[in-house]
């Protein structure tokens, strides 16, 4: 994570930790988005949305962090990032995830014997800024009004709580990953695989510019069949009848008065409003490991300089300690306030563009010299601006809500298969099949909708399952047939053996091509007009790092590791990718320097071992999770969203 990311997230919340509730806290506001008094009520507080090993979820702690969450890309995306395309990218099942990670965590800590003490929940929430004011905590009546503040409001007892576990996952995580460590040699190996730079001229034959040069034979197609039968096996289909409850259809018969308009758009006037931004550039030099008065010597030595008229971008590239930024001059592009540590975000919006402040800025990264570059006021588009967006927004809301509640009621009249047809009679809606999909297709008439996919696979033929939220609406679905896994006969799969034939023949056809010109490429003195005599277009790269996407090709390891392991100035022989063949020139090479590296080595230990611990104590949960009863109520979950 890159200094400029640390400043802007303000604190690495652990990923198992669920900090959610705790950021919102940092925020002390969550603007009451979720108006809609049809959207997200139709689950009681105290509703269970799913267990894990006898830890419930309830609808209220989801509502809350839902909330949360989709605030916080409110903030980060601005009004644009609405409801609808939060839920179409599926944000409630994600938070739902975080949050059955979050209970099967504080179950395997139960098992292990780890929990938090009063006194650790108490000295955390004394940290935590937002209860603090000059230095000392806020007291206890205001710390209640700020809970009671929030939408929903919490009680002292619920945020306790919330930190009480985070705590204790912080802990479960520290005694399972802590004895992971990297030895230095580890490290600076990893770090130059990572950083290692090299230049390349790159003459390609991908396989879709050869297939137009390919054919196969039915013969060819036969053989290659005869050869690969297993490689085309048909896995188990299924299909399925089902009743939609159709949003889409809904919203096109919903008009919203404009009167309604009117008042959406006053009752959510933040959504519109851009805050005051400023674009600032800066100079950091860390005090983390370092003698402070050292550093801020330094500091100031650059400070003097920038006044005296030297180029402020210059000074940023070869001394801040701001690797994001330092390349870039410093500049941090724009930012509102509170996206940066109070310090920093304090002096920035306190300038006037062209200014610079007068004095070292002290943040708990060390210190700063901020120049303000630009400055945007606050503004707010107008209602005719946004009255298209805002109806459509409305007559949606207003659509899934009458979907909900059609659902809710259609489940009520359902029991058994034939159910559906009547149900759907009794509501002027129609009954339809599906064709045959197996686990990894969609079902073409419902959208995106993987767990209807999952409910039909593991569902018998004389069930119902429903209502299952769909980018549609809501369906009710009943197995009507099974296809078990075979090996198909050629003729159901020609086109797809044909492609492959093809295909290898295309890659073929490249390594020909590609051999016939590796010697004369080897030897040129000039590797671009050698290969264009050849027919072949080169194109030469920037300076890139081992994963770094080739012209024509992508992505391609085999390549990247095969060209740093050349001198400068050689060529290579023909070289496979998935997606074609080259032959590459290396051109130059930038190789970590040894002060480079010990200066990140701090970093980049800390990066890494965080990223290592992460990936075993993910595994390790997996595996614990398999051993957990896991519990989730959907109808309970859709009613709760909306």
């Amino acid at each position: 994570m890159t200094m400029l990311d640390r400043m802007r997230r303000h604190r690495n919340w652990l990923k198992w930790s669920l900090g959610l509730v705790v950021l919102a806290f940092v925020i002390f506001y969550i603007p009451d988005f979720l108006s809609n008094p049809a959207a997200g009520t139709g689950a009681a507080a105290g509703d269970t949305i799913a267990t894990v090993e006898g830890r419930a979820i309830t609808a209220g702690e989801f509502r809350r962090t839902y909330q949360a969450q989709v605030q916080a890309y409110r903030n980060a995306y601005g009004g644009a990032m609405s409801e609808q395309l939060l839920k179409q990218l599926g944000i409630d099942q994600q938070i739902l995830q975080q949050m059955v990670d979050e209970r099967a965590a504080l179950a395997e800590a139960a098992r292990v014997g780890i929990d938090a003490s009063d006194e650790e929940v108490r000295q955390r929430i004394l940290s935590v800024p937002a209860f603090q004011e000059n230095g000392a905590f806020i007291g206890e009546q205001r710390y209640q009004q700020l809970l009671r503040a929030q939408r929903p409001p919490m009680t002292a007892g619920e945020f306790e709580d919330t930190v009480r576990r985070q705590i204790v996952v912080e802990k479960l995580r520290a005694s399972l990953t802590e004895w992971l460590s990297a030895t230095d040699k580890e490290l600076e190996q990893e770090y130059r695989r990572r950083n290692d730079k090299v230049k390349l001229t790159v003459a390609s034959f991908t396989l879709d510019s050869l297939r137009k040069d390919a054919t196969a034979s039915d013969a060819e197609v036969a053989s290659y069949f005869e050869a690969h039968k297993e490689t085309f096996r048909i896995p188990e289909k299924r299909k399925i009848r089902y009743l939609l409850v159709d949003v889409d259809a809904l919203r096109a018969k919903v008009v919203v008065p404009a009167g309604e308009v009117e008042r959406s758009y006053n009752g959510n006037i933040d959504q519109y409003t851009a805050p005051e931004q400023v674009r600032a550039s800066h100079i950091l030099l860390k005090t983390e490991g370092k003698d402070e008065a050292t550093v801020k010597a330094k500091a100031e030595a650059l400070l003097k300089q920038a006044k005296a008229g030297a180029d402020f971008a210059e000074l940023a590239k070869k001394n801040s300690e701001d690797e994001a930024s330092a390349k870039n001059g410093g500049d941090l592009d724009y930012f509102g306030r509170g996206r940066m540590v109070p310090e920093f975000d304090q002096a920035a919006f306190a300038m006037q563009p062209g200014q610079m402040t007068s004095e070292l800025v002290k943040t708990e990264f060390g210190f700063h010299i901020i120049k303000l570059v630009d400055k945007k006021p606050a503004t707010t588009r107008t209602l005719a601006d946004v009255r298209q967006q805002l109806t459509e927004q409305l007559a949606y809301e207003t659509a899934t809500a009458q979907a909900t509640t059609l659902a809710d009621t259609i489940a009520t009249e359902i029991r058994r298969p034939a159910d559906l047809d009547r149900a759907a009679a009794a509501h002027g809606l129609a009954v339809q099949e599906s064709g045959l999909f197996s686990r990894d297709e969609p079902i073409l008439a419902l959208g995106s909708s993987p767990e209807a996919t999952v409910r039909a696979f593991a569902m018998k033929s004389d069930e119902v399952a429903g209502p299952i939220r769909s980018s549609r609406g809501f369906v009710f679905v009943t197995l009507t047939g099974r296809q078990d896994p075979y090996v198909p006969k050629l003729d159901e799969v020609a086109s797809r053996v044909r492609d492959e034939v093809i295909k290898n023949k295309a890659r073929e056809l490249g390594r020909q091509k590609a051999s016939e010109i590796a010697a004369r490429l080897k030897n040129a003195p000039d590797f671009e007009k050698a290969a264009k005599a050849a027919g072949v277009e080169a194109k030469t790269t920037e300076l890139i790092t081992r994963d770094a996407p080739l012209p024509d090709l992508g992505i391609t390891t085999t390549l990247g590791e095969m060209a740093f392991a050349l001198p400068v100035g050689s060529v290579s022989g023909v070289v496979e990718t998935d997606s074609g063949v080259a032959i590459v020139k290396v051109l130059e090479k930038q190789d970590v320097t040894p002060t480079e590296w010990l200066a990140n080595k701090d970093r980049f230990r800390d990066e890494f071992l965080t990223d290592r611990r992460n990936r075993f104590f993910s595994a390790y949960m997996a595996k614990a999770k398999q051993r957990m009863r896991i519990e989730v109520n959907r109808d309970t979950l859709q009613k709760t969203v909306g």
